[in-house]
């Protein structure tokens, strides 16, 4: 049986530090790193959470080529069974080039066509009857097929079992806003929109004000991620801000609010109140920060229970 499900993108990046805007205007740029790594918002918590001990099930799509093949080797590496994959003929598995500047944050270069923005309610559906008591939805606003319809169709099946169902999201694509997902938000027990996603839905910049707006839109816990300052935490006893755990350099934010996402999660599947799991998860941030690639940072356990000493 599996401790957590993930549900999400499962793809390889490409990264290229440090990168500025002069990479446009010369015909040749050293950087001091170049190398392959792996992302997708749901491998990235899958890998994490792996890593600190939890059994993982992932439920996510590549297609049958060399990145798919390289995707599922990497998944098998990491303890992570790949029954609930789908491979999918003439599907080209997703490659993100990620150029990261010299204060380490990291900007996507995507395919639109790839297995990225393919996942659909048929690649999901038949994988929930072996779901965890805790699932995750790593990537609303990801793939274009999940769209507001077919989310709210995915979440009551969650529900429907009486699971605790938590999602992180990207920026929205086509201009929705809160009100366009409100009728989603009573099915999630847990949301961890950014600072800047949640503020594109709601007009408001005050990520207090967002999470409280978002608890008394329905969902039980909003956690808004602030990046170097915390985060901030609303429920039904209130709101708080949970500060971040410092870092010495910043090389990369990629797969950041991944790893808080999957931090968060590991305190919830061990019955840590809600502060407590926010405190782990910026520690979890803290380590990936520190290390080029979405998973680099974290290889034990031990690696962010020191930063929390």
């Amino acid at each position: 049986m599996y401790d957590i499900s993930i549900i999400g993108a499962a793809i390889i990046d490409i990264l290229a530090a440090p990168v500025s805007e002069t990479v446009f205007s010369t015909g040749s740029c050293p950087m001091d790193t170049i190398q392959m790594s792996f992302g997708g918002d749901a491998l990235n918590e899958a890998v994490i959470l792996s890593r600190l001990g939890k059994k993982v099930q992932l439920i996510t799509k590549v297609g049958e080529d060399e990145a798919g093949k390289r995707v599922l080797n990497f998944m098998e590496e990491n303890r992570l069974s790949v029954e609930s994959v789908k491979i999918q003929k003439d599907l080209a598995t997703g490659i993100n080039i990620v150029l990261i500047n010299e204060k380490g944050e990291r900007h996507f270069l995507t395919n639109p066509h790839g297995s990225l923005r393919k996942l659909a309610f048929e690649d999901i559906n038949g994988c929930l009857d072996d779901a965890a008591p805790i699932v995750s939805f790593a990537g609303m606003f990801v793939s274009p097929l999940l769209n507001i319809a077919k989310m709210k169709q995915l979440f009551a099946r969650i529900k429907g079992k009486d699971r605790f169902l938590a999602v992180d999201m990207t920026k929205a694509k086509n201009g929705e806003t809160l009100e366009d997902i409100e009728e989603l938000l009573p099915y999630i027990d847990c949301i961890f929109p950014n600072e800047e996603e949640i503020a594109l839905l709601t007009g408001e910049r005050d990520p207090f004000k967002n999470a409280k707006r978002l608890v008394s839109c329905g969902v039980k816990t909003a956690v808004v991620k602030c990046g170097a300052d915390g985060c901030v935490v609303a429920d039904r006893q209130g709101v708080r801000a949970i500060p971040a755990v410092p870092v010495k350099v910043c090389l990369d934010t990629t797969g950041a609010g991944d790893s808080f996402a999957a931090g968060f999660l590991w305190g919830i599947a061990n019955g840590w109140q809600i502060d407590e799991c926010a405190r782990f998860a910026c520690a979890a941030a803290s380590c990936t920060v520190e290390a080029y690639g979405a998973a680099g940072g974290i290889h034990s356990l031990e690696d962010v229970k020191r930063r929390m000493r």
